[in-house]
């Protein structure tokens, strides 16, 4: 029986080894030859060695890739994988993963641990199970890399793209392929970007507040504010969007103040931080939190009430918006004078509207109405600011 005020024990169990084969290889390294047999083999399946660096996969990977892919994700990171994760990762159901798991149960890989947090369950090989030695790094691996580190290196700031470029070399290691690292395929834009190198402290030190799950004091000044405020926050992810590094966050109690609820979970652009301290004060993340539900099904970094879009695009901006996915529930209609119709579901009217004066005069909103009107008084604003002289 549980004490009271005990944490939550972990229900752990191991996927069996007996199936329908009813056969058991124990030895893991038969397992890494084939494993990396089949990574080797890329050009037949392309998706191969993106899978375990998290990148979406196309729907039409066989089965088997898959089965590569979940034992590479597991494998090759020291961490907890759920079910919604996993099955987002690999673009398949969550009946599809459980299936992959209980085969690779069947291929003899007895070391899958399946842990469980409330009502979710969470995958891991444990590092003292995983098999010895290294994989060889394929072509399409190291490029995916050296694709991260170009495109991201504006992101990082000096010393953590110091950290990035190390990587790379030591990667270069065990790199098998033709690729070379400094032969400068690609690149970044960097005109009115912002330079992270100051606020490395801060980052680390809101990641280790992350992962300890640790309470972190804050001074942090919003565009409009004459001077930073102090107080205290829990960090729950930290994420980038249109070359600025955000972090969601919660409130949390500042010592001798009565905490009150603001109803929301803030947002804060990185450099804006003025100072960042790791307290000894815990938090526990909270277990339904979702950043792909958050942020990702609808339009907008600022998260408020949910409502529908309607707008019409002509010429350039058309095509434009035709190459891109506004929002998962988005759709398109083409009318017969050649425009654009798009429909899809935003959080913030700010941004909406900033959106639709992108396109200048190719652009007309048709909905909601409240918003049109925004709009319309926003183009009168404009207008008069013109006007004068």
């Amino acid at each position: 029986m549980q004490g009271k005020g005990e944490p939550p024990r972990r229900e752990v169990r191991r996927t069996s080894a007996k199936g329908a084969a009813g056969r058991i290889v124990s030895n893991h390294s038969v397992i890494q030859n084939t494993l990396a047999g089949s990574l080797r083999r890329s050009d037949n399946h392309p998706h191969h060695t993106l899978a375990a660096k998290g990148f979406a996969m196309a729907k039409d990977i066989s089965p088997g890739s898959r089965l590569i892919q979940l034992y590479a994700m597991l494998m090759f990171n020291d961490r907890e994988y759920s079910l919604t994760e996993l099955s987002s990762r690999l673009d398949c159901s969550k009946q599809t993963i459980l299936r992959l798991v209980a085969d690779l149960g069947e291929a003899g890989i007895t070391g899958i641990e399946v842990n469980k947090h409330g009502n979710r369950n969470f995958y891991r090989i444990p590092r003292a199970r995983r098999p010895k030695g290294l994989l060889p790094m394929t072509d399409e691996e190291f490029e995916a890399l050296l694709m991260c580190r170009a495109f991201t290196s504006h992101l990082l700031g000096r010393k953590e793209f110091a950290a990035a470029m190390n990587a790379v070399s030591k990667s270069a290691k065990i790199h098998k392929g033709t690729r070379d690292p400094d032969r400068g395929v690609f690149g970044v834009y960097r005109p009115g970007v912002i330079d992270y190198t100051p606020h490395h402290g801060h980052l680390q030190a809101l990641v280790q507040g992350m992962e300890e799950q640790r309470v972190c004091e804050v001074a942090y000044k919003r565009l409009k504010d004459n001077r930073a405020k102090v107080f205290r926050i829990k960090p729950l992810k930290i994420f980038s969007h249109h070359e600025t590094i955000y972090v969601h966050a919660r409130y949390a109690k500042m010592p001798g103040k009565v905490f009150k609820n603001p109803g929301f979970d803030p947002l804060f652009a990185l450099h804006r931080f003025s100072a960042v301290k790791v307290t000894g004060t815990p938090f526990k993340r909270p277990q339904n939190y979702d950043f792909e539900k958050i942020f990702n099904q609808h339009f907008g970094i600022i998260k408020g009430r949910t409502f529908k879009v309607r707008a019409v695009l002509s010429g350039w901006a058309a095509g434009f918006a035709a190459e891109r996915k506004i929002s998962p529930d988005q759709t398109l209609r083409k009318k017969r004078d050649g425009r654009l119709e798009i429909a899809f579901s935003a959080t913030s009217e700010p941004e909406v509207l900033a959106w639709v004066l992108s396109f200048g005069t190719e652009a007309r909103l048709l909905a909601p109405q409240k918003l049109v009107a925004k709009l319309k008084t926003r183009l009168d604003e404009i207008a008069d600011l013109y006007s004068k002289k």
